[in-house]
């Protein structure tokens, strides 16, 4: 696709990023088969390649509207497209360009800068989250029905082992996690506990940077990513092996640092380092014997695999056969690799087409009767659970039950 950069462009180097991108892709559509909001909406500009062509027209310097921003906003981020263009396009990246230069230049409306500030104040705030949803959880039963359903329920905080193995890995413990689903770490402690390896916290780390910077608030994104960097950095050089994560979103930020530092002369080796070590729990698994959490309960199970594990971060197949290998049942997903509408903070930002996700995502994972639903991202579970008709959880907790 030729590009012909408005002079306003020139000298920006996320603008020759973006024209680069651009060069890649040859409009054969292949993406607008796989586009979720394609399939919902129709519209050719709420598919992959009519987004692409609303970036390009952007560069080149035709005047942009609150039109633009919306179809640009409507897009979940989820990579689907990426997966199955054939040419390589990093769509992600340009829209995130793209994203970026709109918002300098379209005024959003009030009510839509407030609930995206309100997100962005909140959400890498782990304690303030903490406390805003035990209020939810106490009020809950004042709560109207719509509302209460979209506060997750208290949940036990489980002790974590002592870190007495000689093999000692990271973990990313994330925003909302630790508060809303305080067992998923604790699980993933205890489940590498029993392969002799330490699961460690580092008290200094916080957001991975993914809410501020798919915000367009590329700045405080990157201050997130720094403060992590920091933080963990004392560990790696003390020997930990990995920086283990167990929710998928986080995983394909933190696997991003590398060429987001690329040209930080302070911290572009250390974030290459970070990126290398981010490890999925199941990429951890997978190499690991297995044996002694073989079980024989044989349950029926079925597996949402999260956008940003599948199309993100490429790691398919593998939680299914660590389930498989312990005894569990895994049941037919049609259209597996389709977005349940969560993607980061598109829940709350675009509830409209969300919930129609969400719909149609419950319909398959539950057409074949599963006893439970497991997943391998916090979204994801969090919002699947708020429809669900069988239990929702993170998968690694069933390697920790047996």
């Amino acid at each position: 696709m030729q590009t012909t950069i408005h002079s306003k462009f020139q000298n920006k180097s996320e603008t020759q990023e973006a024209n680069s991108i651009l060069r890649n892709c040859v409009h054969c559509g292949f993406c607008t088969a796989t586009c979720p909001t394609y399939q919902l909406l129709g519209d050719e500009l709420d598919s992959p390649r009519g987004r692409i062509y609303l970036i390009k027209n952007l560069l080149e310097g035709t005047k942009v509207t609150r039109k633009t921003q919306v179809h640009l906003d409507r897009c979940l981020s989820c990579r689907s497209c990426e997966t199955t263009c054939p040419s390589g396009v990093r769509y992600s990246h340009l829209l995130d360009i793209g994203r970026d230069i709109i918002e300098q230049q379209v005024q959003r409306p009030i009510t839509d800068n407030l609930l995206r500030w309100s997100l962005r104040q909140i959400l890498p705030r782990p304690k303030l989250f903490a406390i805003l949803l035990k209020t939810g959880q106490i009020l809950s039963p004042l709560l109207p029905l719509v509302l209460k359903k979209k506060i997750p329920p208290r949940r036990p905080v489980t002790p974590w082992p002592e870190a007495t193995s000689k093999r000692t890995m990271l973990v990313l413990e994330g925003c909302a996690q630790p508060a809303a689903t305080p067992d998923t770490n604790a699980a993933t402690a205890r489940v590498l506990n029993r392969l002799g390896i330490s699961l460690v916290r580092a008290p200094q780390a916080g957001c991975c940077g993914a809410v501020n910077y798919h915000l367009s608030a590329h700045n405080a994104g990157l201050d997130n990513m720094r403060r992590n960097i920091d933080a963990w950095w004392p560990y790696i050089e003390a020997g930990a092996e990995a920086i283990v994560i167990t929710a998928s979103g986080c995983g394909a930020m933190v696997n991003e640092y590398a060429e987001l530092f690329a040209d930080d002369p302070a911290y572009a080796e250390k974030a290459k380092q970070i990126s290398h070590l981010s490890k999925d729990i199941s990429e951890i698994l997978i190499k690991e014997d297995l044996q002694k959490f073989a079980s024989h309960q044989r349950k029926r199970v079925a597996f949402h695999s999260p956008c940003t594990l599948q199309h993100a971060q490429k790691i398919t197949g593998l939680v299914e056969t660590i389930l498989q290998q312990a005894g569990y049942i895994l049941t037919q997903v049609t259209d597996s690799h389709l977005c349940c509408g969560s993607s980061g903070t598109y829940s709350i930002l675009q509830p409209k087409l969300s919930q129609q996700l969400l719909n149609n995502k419950l319909t398959a994972l539950q057409e074949e009767q599963p006893e439970m639903i497991v997943t391998a991202n916090i979204g994801c579970q969090l919002h699947l659970e708020t429809k669900s008709s069988v239990p929702v959880r993170h998968w690694i907790e069933l390697l920790d039950v047996i």
